[in-house]
């Protein structure tokens, strides 16, 4: 917990007012279902009241692409982001080093039950750094991009930056998020990801990507921003 409410006030320190609680869900590896999320997520929240930290936070979860998924669904265990024009939007993650066979297809039958996949760090994977080609049938079928802020900055290495920039130029960036684990490797680094945004893109399509975007998906009414 200590280190929990240290990495929320590194990110109210990096201008964030609002954070979804991303957890793998990766059954077998990460054995997080919705209702742990949002549990933990409650004791997290009573937490920042005591320790006066101004973060609002979200439940949800980053869901690996794995056969489990359908079964989640069924059990009502599969932890959402929020809704956005009456789709269901999923925080989707590709493992790093492939496109599994059927991936498309998944997309494609998630969509069909109006879950809309929103796809984490797509320009962190291998095969999408090698051909940013691979990610562009997901983008024409209707799921979303969302891309890591230390990517858009350097962080991942220059594959992973280049990857980002080409999606960006492109227009199939939808969200740009922290990703954030911890304070030593993976700290919050979204304003350095939106001065950058302004400076190559300006300050509306900056603001679409990290606040406006966001906030449509978590259901926050996005006059309450200050950005």
């Amino acid at each position: 917990m200590a280190e929990s409410l240290d990495l929320a006030r590194a990110s109210v320190a990096d201008g964030i007012t609002h954070a979804a609680m991303t957890p793998h869900i990766h059954p077998g590896r990460y054995e997080n279902i919705s209702s742990s999320v949002v549990e933990a997520t409650n004791q997290f929240r009573s937490a920042l009241a005591e320790a006066h930290i101004p973060l609002q936070i979200f439940p949800a979860g980053e869901v690996r692409l794995t056969s489990e998924i359908l079964e989640l669904l069924d059990q009502n265990e599969l932890p959402f982001l929020g809704i956005l024009d009456s789709y269901r939007i999923l925080l989707l993650e590709f493992p790093y080093g492939q496109l599994p066979v059927g991936t498309e297809k998944l997309a494609r039958w998630l969509l069909t039950r109006q879950i809309r996949p929103l796809i984490a760090h797509p320009e962190r994977n291998k095969i999408i750094m090698q051909n940013i080609e691979k990610i562009a049938p997901f983008v024409e079928m209707g799921c979303l991009l969302q891309v890591t802020a230390a990517s858009v900055i350097g962080d991942f290495g220059q594959a992973a930056q280049d990857s980002v920039a080409l999606m960006l130029e492109r227009r199939w960036v939808s969200v740009i998020a922290t990703d954030a684990h911890n304070l030593i490797h993976r700290a919050p680094k979204l304003t350095l990801a939106r001065k950058s945004l302004i400076g190559r893109f300006g300050q509306e399509w900056a603001d679409e990507l990290t606040c406006l975007m966001p906030a449509k998906i978590l259901g926050i009414n996005p006059a309450s921003l200050s950005m």
